[in-house]
Order: C-alpha cells, then structure tokens, then sequence
C-alpha cells in the first residue's frame, strides 16, 4: 500500500538527575561531596532510506520516544547517556513542524540525517558545585527535559518525467508497456489509486524514472476527486508528460482537458505549469480523425510537441522514449 502522508509524535529523552551524595567512607576523613552527573538523554533523528518507498509503517506507529538518561550516583559516577533513537523514512520525505507549519528538513538524497528532537542535558551532581566558597555544596540539578514534537511526513516521489491526464487517458498502460512497472489497468475512471513509478531504459547505460500520477480532474488543488495530495508528486519532477484521450469514446473536445489541467497545475503553485511539457494523443488505435486535428492546430499554437502513440498496439512509443530522453538531455 503506497502512504505518501503522515503525522507522527516524537520525543527525546529527559536528562538523568544529578546526584547528592557524600563520601562516607573508613580512613576518609574529608571525604567530601562525591554526586555525580546525570546522563544526558537520547535525540532523535530523521534518516532517508532508498529501502523505503512509503511511509505505510507511519499509519500503525505514530509515537516515537529515545532513551532517557541515567541519574548520576555517589562516587561521582556519571550517569549514562541515553541511546539515540533514527528513524528510516523514504528518500523524498518532506519534515513539517506541525505546530508552526514550518519546514523542518527536506529528506531527498539517501542517507540524509536530521536532528528533530534534541535530548535533554544531564544534571550536575554536588561535586560540580564545590568551590573555595562553597567546599561542602549540599544541592544538585534535576535533569532537563527532552525535546517533544510534533512532526508531518509528506513523501513527494522522485522521478524524472511525471504522466499527467484525465481518469482513463491510458497513463497506467503506457507506464506499464515502456518499463516494468505494473500498475493496475481497467477500463474504469480513478483506476491507479496511488502514484506508481516505472524506470525506463534508454541506451546500455542510462535509465530515466516515469511516475504515473492518479487522475487529476477540475478543482483538483481544492481537493476535488483525488485531490492535490497527488499534485505534490509533480513538483520534482523535471518533465511533465500531457495523456490527453483522442478516442472515440474520449471528450468532445481534448483542448479542454489539457486546459483544465494546466489551470490546476498553475493554481497548485511550486511553478508547476512552467515545467516543459509533451503532450500525447494516446489511443490512437481508437482515434476520432477530428480529435486528432484538434489536438495537433492546439500543440501547434501553443509551440508544444506532439506525439501520437498507441500502448496497444506499441506504435509511437519510440518516438516518444528518444523525445523525453532528448528534453531531460540524455541524447
């Protein structure tokens, strides 16, 4: 099950009590203050894992707390150190203060490490407090507490070319023809549920990663139909490829639909309508011949290129490979 969301509660360890103690001991007249220091407690922290790729185990465990520190003891013994608690989340996780709202880290390149919960710091036992004024110091500090937040996970995919579209417009076939991806595919609108990535061979050595993004309908940075939580996935990736239905069965009018599409991409924000983008007449097996012409005066005025392919049947989806390769300049 993809999780792409997720808000979770942490918390760092309480430093350990400082000490009050004094040598009482046989042949030690002057024994003096002996407490010791408390140990200072756990943090925690936040790591990006490539082994990841949701945040699902984040739905069933939600607490998370490190070790706290050890009071300190007479003999000045210190107090242990409460363990450091790391947290795996996936590469591409976004950190958010759920408090404030404020971005606390943007976990993108595997094995990043973030502090989010500082441990608390130990507290002085007696013996830190003997001085030429005070020999026989009979207070100590109790430990601090540990940091608590309360923090939001928002993992964002990292791919290299998103598929945008209309429910039905042929993303999840397409995805699965040119890599091994294997999304769910049915003759039915919202199909793909969650954002599913495919890696596409291009050459003997360079690969590009394709990531079929769930229907997007009007109001969809509102939250209509599966809403903006899948529009975020589009903000990293660097080309955005436009499935537009140029069927029989497909709309009246397939300007319309890219139209809509760039409005929720501009009223999203994050400069999404700025990225480059290649439009695509898919079914092109099933094709209207009025459609079509639609489509290709529209790509035309707008100066946008043009591919006519047919998953099915496996016609244009070279065409297609060589144009995304070339834009994301690997020719």
């Amino acid at each position: 099950m993809f999780v792409d969301y997720s808000k979770i509660e942490v918390r760092a360890g309480d430093g350990g009590k400082g000490a009050r103690a004094f040598r009482r001991e046989k042949y030690v007249p002057r024994g003096g203050p002996s407490g010791g220091n408390g140990g200072d407690g756990g943090s925690v922290y936040l790591k990006s894992s490539s082994h990841l790729n949701t945040l699902l185990p984040f739905r069933y465990k939600k607490h998370f707390q490190a070790k706290s520190g050890a009071h300190g003891s007479g003999k000045k013994k210190n107090g242990r150190r409460g363990e450091n608690l790391t947290i795996e989340v996936p590469v591409g996780t976004q950190v958010i203060d759920a408090e404030n709202n404020e971005m606390v880290c943007d976990l993108d390149i595997p094995g990043q490490e973030k502090l989010v919960a500082g441990g608390g710091r130990g507290g002085r036992g007696n013996a830190a407090f003997v001085s030429a004024i005070n020999q026989v110091p009979e207070y100590s500090e109790p430990g601090k507490p540990g940091e608590w937040k309360s923090l939001v996970l928002e993992l964002k995919v990292l791919a290299d070319v998103g598929l945008l579209g209309y429910p039905n417009a042929g993303k999840s076939t397409l995805i699965s023809t040119i890599s091994a991806a294997k999304p769910d595919v049915d003759n039915y609108p919202f199909t793909t549920l969650s954002p599913s990535l495919g890696v596409v061979s291009w050459g003997p050595y360079n690969s590009f990663v394709v990531a079929d993004i769930p229907g997007l309908i009007k109001g969809a940075h509102r939250g209509v139909g599966l809403g903006d939580r899948f529009l975020r996935h589009v903000e990293r990736t660097r080309l955005l490829v436009h499935l537009v239905d140029v069927s029989v069965m497909g709309p009246k009018d397939p300007t319309q639909a890219v139209d809509v599409i760039d409005h929720e991409l501009h009223a999203y924000g994050e400069n999404l309508s700025k990225k480059p983008q290649v439009l695509v007449a898919s079914k092109m097996d099933i094709r209207s011949e009025s459609r079509v012409r639609m489509l290709v005066s529209y790509a035309e005025a707008r100066r946008v290129p043009l591919v006519k392919i047919s998953s099915v049947k496996k016609e244009g989806l070279k065409e297609l490979k060589i144009l995304m390769a070339s834009m994301l300049g690997m020719d």
